[in-house]
C-alpha cells in the first residue's frame, strides 16, 4: 500500500512521472518540479554510467597486470596504464561534481549561480549539468584566474 499521508520525507512525488521526451523550456517556471527530476535524472544516469566505466578500467588494469619481455611492448602498456589512471582520477573528480550537484538540488540551490545567485540557462544546465555558475560569472572567474596565473 502508497503512503499518502503526510511528507515523510521518502514519499512519491509527482515529479518522479517524468515523462521521457520531457524537456526544460524557459516559458515554465524555472527550477519547478519537472525540471528538477530532469536534471536529478540526467546527473543520476551520468554517475552510473561513469562509475560503470571506472569498473571496466579496474578490470582492465587488474588483468593487464602480467609479465611482457619486450621493452617497447612494456613501455607502450605502461603508458597505457598511466592514461587510464589519469581518466579514471578525472572520474572521480566528475562524480564527486555530481555528488555535489545533486546535493544542491536536494537543498534546492540547483541551477542558481553561487557568485551571482542569479538563474543559470537551462541551456548550460542541459549543457553541463554540474555548473555553478552562469556562463558570465565563470568568464568573470576565468579572466580573474588567468590574470593571477600571470603575475
Amino acid at each position: 500500500m502508497m503512503d499518502t499521508g503526510g511528507d515523510s520525507g521518502g514519499t512519491m512525488k509527482p515529479e518522479n512521472f517524468l515523462p521521457d521526451d520531457y524537456r526544460p523550456v524557459d516559458s515554465e517556471p524555472f527550477m519547478n518540479e519537472r525540471q528538477t527530476e530532469y536534471f536529478r535524472r540526467k546527473l543520476q544516469d551520468w554517475r552510473t554510467d561513469l562509475l560503470a566505466d571506472s569498473r571496466d578500467t579496474i578490470e582492465t588494469l587488474q588483468e593487464g597486470t602480467r609479465n611482457i619481455p619486450d621493452v617497447n611492448d612494456r613501455a607502450s602498456e605502461e603508458t597505457d596504464r598511466a592514461l587510464e589512471l589519469r581518466t579514471r582520477d578525472r572520474q572521480r573528480k566528475l562524480v564527486n561534481k555530481i555528488d555535489a550537484a545533486l546535493r544542491r538540488i536536494d537543498e534546492g540551490e540547483y541551477g542558481y549561480c553561487e557568485k551571482t545567485g542569479e538563474p543559470i540557462s537551462l541551456k548550460r544546465l542541459d549543457a553541463r549539468p554540474i555548473a555553478t555558475m552562469t556562463l558570465e560569472a565563470q568568464e568573470r572567474h576565468e579572466r580573474r584566474e588567468k590574470v593571477h596565473r600571470d603575475d
